[in-house]
């Protein structure tokens, strides 16, 4: 072992002598800056490079005093780079795993960390270090983060959320009051940098996997590559690991995983509950697993009837509900703390939220189903339904989705530059199916078109659906900006805001 990769290994607290360690950092996004900032107020050397620098944070990394490499072209190490001969790479969510910088770290021997394994390291900065709660899977990651934070919270537990929610790890470790618990969302991207460094294997308290499905294949390459990649927020769990019973994969990761001595396997599903398990009983949400008698009673944590008047009856958030419920138990949190939680939560902007309602036809926004996992799950909440979809398809099979929904559906409207492969598998699986294109070169004109084709087939009974089953960055900046100008669309289309009467969510009645 080289002397840079035994002091590598010993640098596992806040604490340790991180001076002059020269890193580069890969990336300038949200995560990207809080690793530089972490790195200088550490003492190392950071060089943050990336293809193009926000004009603001370029100017914060000169204050903090970290060197820039902006460079559009990376598809060879820049000679600053390589002059400035780093010890460490870490490296940002949103660099490809085989990108060229990051295979020429590796070939030459070059550690690369993500940011979690460095805030895993760091955790130590107030004192006695904050609990992790881990959730990744395919969709409702961001839901249940913020639920089961919300739960611990009321629960009486100093709490955050962070990770892929928005919120930087490192921000929340360095947070000077501190944390009892920190519920980290994780990205199959950040999955895929962890635990493969002597001195930075995570070890969660709980952890949960929410379900598996085809997405990001792009990025790892292969379905198998990116269940790997989820299946390791299972690893070194400590007390629960929470697996989804309807999604067969989940529960093989639990079962595969490496974890601590008395860790237990905990499910949760829209079914009964066994022993040990969160499920539904007679409309009645049950935990099963934290309570003494376990294998002849059961604990009330809610009812459906209640969820359905906060708007989160809908089969998906259910299940997210359940998850979340799991964990939050797991750490202690009383049945009665979770269902005043449930009784005052709603879901964020772009989930599932009801627009208006118009002549009989619900207008809704799921922008933020941005693979078909999360659109199937849009789906199965209606009966009768025009569905705006399409954008970018990220290498994802949209066959059975369609084949699935298709006795559901009396009209499609397809936007986003994927369109050709949405348009042959409706011409395989529903031929009869009406089709409209929205052919817009300008993001401004892209969704008046598509409301004004969805208003036009719409009948009374029907709800107008825009869960794309795709990322929007073809078409716009993000899913919330998709939903935005969703959303103004359907104001416009009727002729201004609705009234509030309206602004309800699936399920409300």
């Amino acid at each position: 072992m080289t002397e840079p990769a035994d002091r590598l290994a010993g640098l596992t607290s806040w604490h340790s002598d991180w001076r002059g360690l020269r890193v580069a950092v890969y990336g300038l996004g949200v995560t990207g800056f809080s690793v530089a900032d972490t790195l200088v107020e550490l003492g190392a050397e950071v060089l943050v490079v990336t293809a193009k620098a926000d004009e603001e944070r370029a100017m914060l990394l000169a204050v903090i005093g970290a060197q820039l490499l902006e460079q559009p072209e990376l598809d060879t190490p820049p000679d600053r780079l390589t002059a400035f001969d780093p010890q460490l790479v870490v490296v940002s969510p949103g660099f490809h795993h085989d990108h060229p910088l990051l295979t020429w770290a590796q070939e030459r021997g070059t550690a690369v960390w993500g940011d979690i394994e460095l805030a895993w390291r760091l955790r130590d900065k107030v004192g006695t270090p904050a609990d992790w709660i881990a959730v990744t899977g395919t969709n409702g990651k961001t839901t249940t983060v913020q639920l089961t934070a919300t739960m611990l919270v009321a629960g009486g537990y100093r709490a955050a959320p962070c990770g892929n929610i928005g919120i930087p790890v490192l921000d929340a470790v360095r947070d000077p009051h501190g944390f009892d618990v920190l519920v980290v969302e994780l990205s199959s991207y950040q999955l895929h940098w962890v635990n493969r460094n002597a001195g930075g294997e995570l070890s969660p308290y709980s952890a949960a996997c929410l379900n598996i499905a085809d997405d990001h294949l792009d990025w790892h390459g292969s379905l198998d590559a990116y269940r790997a990649a989820k299946a390791k927020v299972y690893t070194g769990t400590q007390v629960a690991c929470v697996y989804n019973r309807a999604d067969p994969a989940t529960e093989h990761m639990v079962q595969e995983a490496e974890v601590l001595e008395g860790a237990r396997a905990i499910g949760f599903g829209l079914d009964v509950p066994g022993p040990s398990d969160f499920g539904i009983v007679d409309g009645i949400l049950c935990d099963r697993a934290f309570l003494e008698d376990r294998f002849t009673s059961a604990i009330e944590l809610t009812t459906i009837d209640e969820l359905r008047e906060a708007g989160l009856a809908a089969p998906h958030v259910v299940a997210n509900i359940l998850a979340a419920a799991a964990l939050a138990r797991s750490y202690g949190v009383e049945p009665g703390v979770i269902r005043d939680v449930l009784t005052a939560f709603r879901l964020d902007a772009h989930r599932i939220e009801l627009v208006r309602i118009e002549a009989g036809v619900s207008w809704v926004d799921d922008s933020k189903a941005t693979n078909p996992h999360a659109a199937d799950a849009s789906l199965r909440a209606y009966d009768s339904v025009v569905w705006v979809a399409g954008g970018l398809l990220k290498g994802v099979e949209i066959d059975e989705i369609v084949k699935r929904h298709a006795a559901r559906l009396r009209a499609v409207v397809l936007i986003g530059v994927d369109r050709e492969a949405l348009r042959s598998a409706f011409a395989r699986h529903a031929p009869d199916l009406p089709v409209y294109e929205v052919d817009a070169d300008e993001t401004e004109d892209v969704m008046p078109t598509a409301v004004r084709l969805a208003g036009e087939v719409a009948q009374t009974g029907d709800t107008v659906l825009l869960a794309p089953a795709a990322a929007s960055m073809d078409q716009f900046a993000d899913y919330a900006e998709r939903g935005r100008l969703f959303q103004a669309a359907v104001n416009e289309f009727f002729g201004g805001e609705a009234d509030d009467q309206s602004a309800s969510r699936p399920g409300d009645g």
